[in-house]
């Protein structure tokens, strides 16, 4: 699957958003050496620490279906935004436990701007199964 396709179901994704108190709608999208591809949205709770981030929505949806690591190809995320935002430090810390640490991240905003990364570069002193 090419980065643009990618890009575009995090794009759906996001308009399934359910951000009633950010008004701030966010979409993800992965896709799996098969082919594959699991979205998933921002999910915002009235108590916020409840709320649950597309990415983690995204990846869950996957490890749910029985992908691991080595499964996935790469990762895309979307806001309409402007400018680039970039994932918190939760889905950061989740990024280096599911993804490998060379995945690619694609971080799409605004009208067709995209940054690409990898989980390394996003997160470059990780803290892992490594140090347990």
């Amino acid at each position: 699957m090419k980065k643009e396709q990618l890009i575009q179901k995090a794009v759906e994704a996001s308009t399934r958003s359910y951000s009633p108190y950010s008004k701030f709608p966010v979409g993800a999208a992965l896709v799996t050496k098969d082919g594959k591809v699991y979205q998933g949205c921002n999910i915002e709770n009235a108590s916020f620490g409840l709320t649950n981030c597309a990415e983690r929505s995204c990846m869950f949806n996957a490890y749910s279906d029985g992908v691991r690591k080595q499964d996935i190809v790469a990762l895309a995320l979307y806001s309409p935004k402007e400018y680039m935002v970039a994932p918190c430090g939760a889905c950061r810390q989740v990024m280096v436990e599911l993804l490998d640490e060379n995945c690619p991240i694609y971080i799409a905003y605004g009208n067709n701007q995209c940054v690409e990364t990898t989980v390394k570069e996003l997160v470059p002193y990780m803290f892992s199964s490594k140090e347990l």
